[in-house]
Formats: C-alpha cells, structure tokens, sequence
C-alpha cells in the first residue's frame, strides 16, 4: 500500500496559497481516481482507494505545516507503511511553476514540512516536488509562498494538476521518467512546426535548362 501526502496548511484563508500546491494535487488525485469520502484521523484527513490497481491512501495533514510529521509519523506507523512507499507532494520554490522532479531521500533545502517528516521519519521517502518559481529578491520568498496563486496561473495550473492526477499510476509503477514525459507533453504548447522550403517553379526549372544550354 502506498501513502501519498499532500503538504499545506488547513483554513480557507490558505486554500488559495503557492504553499498549498500539495493539498491541491492531494484533492486532484482523490476526485480523479474516485476515492473515499475525507475521514478525520491521526491530525490529518485521509481518503482511501487504488490507482491503476494499486492500493493507496492519501493524506493531508492538518496540523499545519511546519508540524506535518507528526501527522505524516503517526499514519505511517498506524498502517506499518515502509519509507519506500511513502510519496510526498510538495511546493518547490527552486523549480518553475508546472516543472517537476521526483526523488527519494535528500534534504529538506529549508522546507518546513519536510523538514518536520524528517524529524519524524528520517529521510529516505519519496518526494515529488511541484515547481511555484521564487521572486527576484530574497525577501519576499516568505510572502510569495503564502500568497495565492495569481487568477492567471490557472491557465497552467489547472491541466497540470490534471495531468499529474491522470499519470500519477506511473510513479507507483516505478516509471517516474514516463510520468514526467506524460506530464511534461501534456501540459507543455506543441512546438511550432518548421515550414518546408518552397518548391523551385516549372518556369524557373526552364529557364535554368536555358541558360545550360546557351
């Protein structure tokens, strides 16, 4: 059974929030693939089902973020859910927005939420790191992780979240360079096609036979 957690912080005032991604892609996942109803339990809510098959639970913890290992230690030990199938879904500030990287284990590069799992858990889980991009300057980091997503960030917010939801069998299948191709040509423009050179005219073909032959 697998695990999946969506990183955020709980209230209406946050819903909105860059720093919210992971509830986002956390609520995606649940309507796509038609799991159980949300259940409160261990701090958290919880939703049950399979993906392609697979048997998963997802989880949001609602302790906020910088305590979401207490939440994210409790299920997994409750459940006796190995580190190997735990996949966390969180913002990533160094990523820009609709990019993404999978990878197990590594540090917390300052993420409270992940730095909390870790206390908790240690480090050797999986994580899926969901791009929000950064502002030039160092010192509205924390302002632009807290405020919302601009209305036109739906424009590629929305089928990203779609696409991940969609594709997300592939990274329980242990194809995370398919998942991320899925994603990637789903969400991306197609690229413009290059035009063909013009065909040489029969007049100019004539007049080129012309001038061999003078």
């Amino acid at each position: 059974m697998w695990l999946v957690v969506g990183l955020g912080n709980p209230g209406a005032e946050y819903a909105g929030n860059r720093h919210n991604v992971g509830f986002m892609a956390a609520d995606a996942l649940v309507r796509r693939h038609s799991f159980s109803s949300w259940r409160s339990k261990h701090h958290g809510e919880l939703a049950d089902g399979s993906i392609a098959g697979q048997r998963a639970m997802v989880l949001k913890p609602m302790t906020f973020m910088n305590r979401s290992g207490q939440c994210v230690g409790e299920v997994a030990r409750f459940y006796k859910i190995p580190l190997s199938n735990i996949l966390v879904l969180h913002d990533e500030l160094e990523l820009s927005p609709g990019r993404l990287r999978i990878k197990q284990g590594g540090g917390h590069a300052g993420h409270n939420g992940l730095r909390d799992i870790d206390a908790h858990l240690g480090h050797a889980y999986w994580r899926l790191r969901i791009g929000i991009g950064r502002p030039h300057d160092k010192a509205l980091v924390n302002k632009w992780v807290l405020g919302d997503f601009a209305k036109a960030d739906s424009v590629w917010l929305d089928p990203f979240l779609d696409a991940v939801s969609l594709h997300f069998h592939l990274i329980l299948d242990g194809d995370h360079a398919g998942f991320m191709n899925r994603v990637t040509t789903a969400t991306q423009p197609p690229r413009p096609k290059k035009e063909k050179p013009a065909a040489i005219s029969g007049g100019e073909a004539t007049q080129d036979t012309d001038k061999g032959s003078a």
